[in-house]
């Protein structure tokens, strides 16, 4: 059943909607010989028709953003290869995006780009899917590209071994990730002597040995129309779109029948337990933990994704309170289903210390020996039905979750009908049943686990496996708000104190979502006092004067509510988003963690954990580790000096009075509330003028310092036992207030940008350096920069070097054509419209540019301004900012 997007780790770079699958089966369709016009159907109705051919269309209309978002199925990922050429499917899936028959080297991501759309595309175990998200009026430019991309790439021997390069350096990346590498390993182990035992990007020497021959024998074998799926969702003329669907599509035929595929069957007795260790440069411990479960279709997937919710999916869940909460074992435990097609796993994931493994096996497998479902509470119950119907529901905020939804429903299963099944399925599942399905698939005998270990850790796999043989033996044989939704228009309110109020409605689902900013964040600490905004951030929404941290966690989840707190250089933040239907209740919590925080020692010292936890994860990424110690790196003065989380000495020195003193300053400095969804704006102006009135303090005022750079020019730091390096090469620039800089800023790095931009065409597409290139603008008030990324092999690094400072010389010696400038322009447009859909974007979008000293409409207009910027003006932008010898390079190295 497609519910919840599944991550695990580095898994999500090749696997998306890794949902429950179903089989295929005989339709009632409309066949487009005999259909009516669609315009005739209801507005936003699904419309399903099955063209002559056997291709099925998917058209949906939705006209809440000027956004059409397309997407191409094949029924074909890879599971559908051989060992021979394993990864075949997403080396096919780079291929596409270098040249067709009548397109060029990059061209179709340029002409997605250049309209202010974007594209790209995925691979997964069971299907591959092409996809595109462009204005309303490039529906037809979309569909073209597309079809053109998955029916006629040129594959041309030159760029295919090219790309091998780049994929390989993919495969690298994963390996580099503590989730990739524990999910590839289980992957065997879970599904042996099938074809999901091989990860997605396929092995270094598969893919080396991929021909083009090979690619093309695959697409002819598995590109039939009667094995695909095109969806259209958005702005559409729904006729229009189908007139269009046919042209490209009808005339294509089919070579041959397809054979269904088989189900993996789960032997009556398995091999475990089993644990395998692997050591390596770790700073903490990840376990992987995985039971064999049913394919997608099957019935007992409703009652499993429970158990799971009640057991790891979230922070109400047994396993996250007793392991994490209240033993301390564990820095984040979860528990989540995997469902594939033809089989599917049972996924324990866990973050912990090397000093603590012996004692949390022990009390997991405890735990996993004594389950009884009779413990679980109806409160429980009903809470974990709520949230996974929550979490369906909300797939349907952006276009582009809608539309993903929508087709994997329809090209998986019964259509939309699937979900009202699941849904019903969800309703029925009670303790017997989980009863049941726990003592038939989490079994010690089909217990298979991975742990990364660091290399000091003397912890030993067989004494785990005697563990769970002693501790787990085979054995044999609420109330609704009423809520007024009446406004329909934009407006800022003046608040008591000099604090903002804005509303945003949007009533197209019955969710509210809101955004509190306040100036100051690390620009209230002293450098002594680096990561205490970011702790008191951790602290805040961990209980009242009158509910504690777990009370407050029962009441989110009865709520399918969520609330967070962040801190950023020079602002505090606090988010929440709920049902609207829960206004009532939600808003007085919201008040409480305000204006009456607990800040509970016990609390603050889980807190403590979560951070010191948080710092040694990010400086286990080699990314993580790049970007934490940035801004120490590049200024010397203010806010921006700091570690942002601090040291772990500076962490484990801070207590209640620090964090108490720090809100005591911070919840007095002025602040906007934003709003976005549906509201009753008399309810949450009145909630908004008493959180005013009660923190702010007149006269407060806050000072956007313009801080130092640093006097060194290079930095690098070492991550050993890596594959890559990481280069960031960094040019200070303006900051937001000038808005002439940022406009020409802002196009600059689109037009670097992207699989069209200059940076991949040259560095990656034809010079093969890596997989990810890139360009990054960070902009504060008073100061900002431009930078270069790349990730790629260390004997690669002086070369990639070399090809940013071409890419700079050929900007400052020549003009950017016109069609480089459309293109970046309608980059801004289309990434400014998809970035702004949800709910909390919105309402983050307006508080923060307000607290910032900045109008809501500032970044519409540096779109405005950037529309009229010339060649000649970004000639002299990067003569004036873009100097390498005035750059910062920051590496980070094996």
């Amino acid at each position: 059943m497609f519910k919840r997007l599944l991550l695990l780790g580095g898994l999500l770079m090749l696997l998306t909607g890794c949902q429950a699958h179903m089989n295929k089966k005989t339709e009632t369709m409309k066949d487009t010989a005999t259909l009516p016009t669609l315009a005739e159907m209801a507005k936003g109705e699904t419309q399903v028709v099955k063209l002559k051919n056997g291709l099925t269309v998917l058209i949906k209309e939705d006209d809440r953003f000027p956004l059409v978002n397309a997407r191409l199925y094949v029924h074909a990922g890879s599971a559908y290869e051989n060992p021979e050429i394993a990864g075949i499917s997403h080396l096919l899936e780079h291929m596409v995006f270098k040249g067709t028959e009548k397109r060029g080297v990059g061209d179709s991501a340029r002409q997605i780009e250049e309209v202010g759309g974007n594209i790209n595309a995925a691979t997964s175990f069971d299907y591959t899917v092409y996809f595109v998200e462009v204005p309303d009026d490039q529906l037809n430019l979309g569909l073209d590209v597309i079809t053109d991309m998955a029916f006629n790439p040129a594959i041309d021997p030159v760029e295919l071994e090219s790309e091998k390069k780049v994929v390989l350096e993919e495969l690298e990346r994963g390996e580099d990730t503590p989730g990739s590498k524990l999910f590839k390993t289980l992957q065997g182990m879970i599904w042996p002597d099938t074809t999901y035992e091989w990860p997605i990007i396929g092995f270094r020497e598969t893919v080396q040995n991929i021909s083009r021959d090979d690619i093309k024998d695959y697409i002819a074998r598995y590109y039939e129309p009667q094995n695909m799926m095109l969806a259209i969702v958005g702005k559409i003329d729904p006729d229009k779109a189908l007139e269009e669907a046919e042209r490209l599509l009808g005339g294509l035929k089919n070579s041959k029948p397809l054979t269904p595929p088989e189900m993996i069957t789960i032997p009556e007795a398995g091999k475990g337990p089993r644990v395998v260790k692997l050591t390596g440069q770790w700073n903490k411990v990840y376990m992987g933990a995985a039971f064999p479960i049913p394919n997608g279709a099957a019935a007992e997937i409703a009652g499993l994704d429970i158990l799971c919710q009640l057991l790891g999916g979230d922070d109400t869940s047994r396993f996250y309170r007793k392991f994490k909460y209240e033993k301390q074992l564990v820095d984040d435990i979860s528990i989540s289903p995997l469902t594939l097609e033809r089989g599917g796993m049972l996924y324990i994931h866990a973050t912990l210390d090397a000093d603590k493994v012996d004692t949390f096996w022990n009390e997991l497998m405890t735990e996993l020996a004594s389950f009884d479902a009779a413990n679980f509470t109806d409160r429980e119950i009903e809470r974990a039905r709520l949230n996974i119907e929550d979490s369906m529901f909300l797939a349907k905020e952006t276009l582009s979750g809608l539309a993903s939804k929508t087709a994997y429903l329809q090209f998986f299963e019964d259509g939309e009908q699937a979900e009202q099944n699941y849904l019903f399925q969800l309703s029925q599942v009670n303790r017997d049943e989980m009863k049941a399905l726990y003592e038939r698939f989490i079994r010690p005998d089909q217990l298979s686990t991975v742990i990364l270990t660091p290399e000091s850790s003397d912890m030993n796999s067989d004494e785990l496996v005697a563990v769970t043989e002693n501790i787990w033996p085979v054995q044999n044989g609420i109330k609704k708000a009423q809520t007024a939704i009446v406004d329909t228009a934009d407006r800022e309110i003046e608040l008591p104190g000099g604090n903002k109020l804005v509303l945003l409605p949007d009533n197209t689902l019955p969710y509210t979502g809101i955004s509190i900013y306040w100036t100051g964040g690390d620009g209230e600490l002293t450098p002594e006092q680096q990561g205490l905004a970011a702790l008191t951030a951790k602290a805040l929404t961990r209980g009242t004067m009158t509910m504690s941290a777990t009370e407050v966690q029962d009441f989110l989840s009865d709520h399918a509510a969520s609330l967070g707190s962040s801190s950023g250089r020079n602002v505090f933040a606090l988010e929440t988003k709920f049902p609207t239907r829960f206004t009532g209740e939600v808003l007085p919590l919201v008040r409480d963690v305000l204006t009456a925080p607990a800040f509970d020692t016990a609390e603050i010292e889980r807190a403590k954990q979560d951070q010191i936890s948080g710092i040694k994860r990010r400086e286990d990424r080699p990314l993580g580790l790049a970007f934490r110690h940035l801004f120490p790196f590049l200024y010397k003065t203010g806010p921006y000096a700091m570690l942002h989380q601090g040291t772990i000495e500076d962490v484990e020195g801070f207590g209640q009075a620090d964090i108490m003193r720090f809100w005591g300053r911070q919840s007095m400095q002025p602040f906007t509330i934003a709003v976005c969804g549906q509201f009753d704006a008399d309810t949450i102006q009145q909630f908004a003028t008493e959180v005013s009135q009660t923190l702010t303090a007149p006269g407060v005022t806050y000072e956007f310092t313009t801080p130092e750079w640093g006097k060194e020019r290079e930095a690098s730091l070492h991550l050993p036992d890596r594959n890559q390096s990481h280069l960031l090469m960094v040019f200070p620039t303006p900051g937001k207030t000038d808005r002439v800089a940022s406009a020409r800023l802002e196009l600059l790095k689109a037009a670097l940008s992207g699989q069209s931009g200059l940076l991949f065409r040259d560095l990656r597409d034809k010079q093969g350096l890596a997989y990810t290139v890139t360009s990054l603008l960070w902009q504060s008030r008073n100061t900002g920069f431009l930078a270069l990324y790349i990730g790629t092999s260390p004997d690669k690094v002086d070369q990639s070097l070399e090809g940013f400072n071409k890419v700079i010389a050929d900007l400052q010696a020549n003009d950017l054509p016109e069609e480089e400038l459309v293109r970046a322009r309608n980059i801004l447009v289309g990434d400014y419209y998809q970035q702004h859909q949800s709910l909390l974007s919105r309402s983050r979008q307006a508080a923060s540019l307000i607290t910032r000293g900045f109008d809501r409409g500032y970044e519409q207009d540096i779109i405005e301004r950037a529309k009229s910027v010339t060649s000649e003006e970004i000639r002299e932008l990067v003569k004036e900012y873009l100097d390498p010898a005035k750059s910062y390079l920051m590496k980070v190295t094996p």
